[in-house]
């Protein structure tokens, strides 16, 4: 039996509460007596939430996927509301256009229906996890013309008219990014750089499109046939086409693959199934300078997202975690600018023991709940609470890792800021955007490059070496 059913607030944020907020729904949508089971929240989605679950009404049985913003979270309004109606236009847009899509059954903007604005979609079979789509043997056959299928169904969302989804924002994108980056009070150099060759470098303007505006593996359902279904379109805008070209090379979605259009095939392949449907093809140092925009995107959304949890607007060890992703996205912007990093050091010995606190050290008691954590939590969970348990864990060993290197990481970055004159990486990065010192300067390409890599051997020394720029 269901829980009674109230949207208001947090409530609706429990599965037994949802599940009769969905049944009273569908009722309306697929006939009276509609039941709702087997409902799970799915893991991944830092924005927004997915659950799946099964509709039974009149005899029949429909798998169906709910997207909905976050219940019970601050500044939820007409902006989210707005946002969640293009996302399902767009969705509409798009089949229309031959993009593959899950078929939408419902959507709404009002919070009452199932606590905040939502879509409702067909199940779409397939896989969408990146590592398994892009090592498995199943996934052979559609790995060999994946970047070229991609290609054409980028194609046909550009070829939507921009008309077509009502409210479809448009922004500067540099301009954008900037104010996004100076909102979060955190200047860093690399960044910063990455700002001044975007500024330097960037292509001739061509006319707007739909723009997908989250087009990488992950978001998209992949069978052993091929491409099924494009997912989460919350991102679309009008804009510059050649954004969702350089989106899907950025090198974090490559998931470890060497090969840049979405670990799945060359950058040439991809332009060349694009140019099969659009007529046209776009140059690839084009889509590189999308590519690096992306990559910069990308670093200021990590640390957005972690500022949702260190606001205190969305308390969360995912959101958190996210945030130490910043430096993947700086190693791989000074990649893509041709900075290589410097060869990996040896591993850390154990930290000083204190003569204070004793034992076990802090990084004894650190390693000690990262173990329990996979060692008897995972195990006994599964779902979200379990993919929330390793992320748990592996923030923890960042933890104990910047507890073995940290002093001495941070002895060195003081040596490399006094050598440049500068007292802090906040001055560097101002220095940077001023022109006070050039963003092609070999000593501060050298500095940043050093500093990058030491966050990275604290936060993922596993990143280091993939393959890619």
């Amino acid at each position: 039996m269901t829980a009674p059913v109230h949207a208001e607030g947090a409530g609706a944020a429990d599965p037994g509460v949802l599940a009769g907020l969905l049944e009273r729904r569908l009722a309306a949508v697929l006939g009276a007596g509609t039941a709702v089971s087997g409902l799970a929240r799915l893991t991944g989605g830092a924005s927004r939430e997915t659950w799946s679950f099964t509709a039974s009404a009149g005899g029949a049985r429909r798998r169906l996927v709910l997207r909905r913003d976050p219940v019970g979270e601050a500044g939820h309004g007409a902006r989210e509301a707005a946002a969640m109606a293009r996302e399902a236009a767009a969705i509409a847009a798009a089949a229309a256009a031959g993009v593959p899509v899950p078929r939408l059954v419902d959507a709404g903007t009002d919070a009452g229906i199932v606590g905040s604005p939502y879509l409702i979609t067909e199940h779409v079979d397939g896989e969408t996890i990146a590592r398994r789509l892009l090592r498995e043997e199943e996934y052979a056959a559609a790995r060999e013309t994946m970047a070229a299928e991609l290609g054409r169904t980028l194609a046909r969302v550009h070829s939507v008219p921009p008309d077509d989804v009502p409210g479809l924002e448009a922004h500067e994108p540099l301009e954008a990014l900037r104010e996004g980056y100076d909102a979060l009070g955190e200047p860093l150099p690399a960044v910063e750089i990455a700002l001044r060759w975007l500024e330097r470098n960037r292509p001739a303007p061509i006319p707007d499109a739909l723009v997908h505006g989250d087009f990488r593996t992950g978001n998209l359902i992949i069978g052993p046939d091929g491409l099924r279904a494009v997912l989460d379109w919350e991102l679309v805008h009008r804009g510059d086409p050649r954004e969702d070209l350089g989106w899907l090379c950025v090198k974090c979605w490559r998931f470890g693959s060497p090969l840049p259009a979405g670990g799945f095939g060359t950058v040439d392949r991809l332009l060349d199934g694009y140019a099969e449907v659009a007529g046209e093809r776009p140059d690839p140092a084009d889509v590189l300078w999308w590519q690096v925009y992306g990559t910069a995107r990308w670093a200021v959304g990590c640390r957005a997202m972690a500022e949702r949890h260190l606001s205190g607007e969305a308390p969360s060890v995912e959101l958190a975690a996210i945030g130490r992703r910043v430096c993947e996205q700086e190693h791989d912007l000074l990649l893509a600018l041709g900075v290589p990093p410097a060869p990996a050091g040896p591993a850390p010995g154990p930290a000083a023991a204190s003569d204070l606190h004793g034992t076990p050290s802090a990084a004894d008691l650190v390693g000690a709940v990262a173990h329990f954590l996979r060692a008897e939590l995972m195990p006994a969970t599964d779902g979200r609470l379990n993919f929330l348990a390793r992320v748990a864990a592996n923030v923890l060993d960042g933890v104990g890792r910047e507890l073995a290197l940290g002093p001495e990481q941070e002895r060195r970055h003081r040596e490399r800021l006094a050598a440049l004159g500068y007292d802090g990486r906040a001055a560097l990065a101002a220095a940077v955007r001023s022109g006070e010192i050039d963003a092609d300067d070999p000593a501060l390409l050298a500095a940043v490059r050093a500093a990058v890599d030491d966050r990275l051997d604290v936060a993922n020394p596993r990143y280091r070496p993939l393959p890619g720029r």
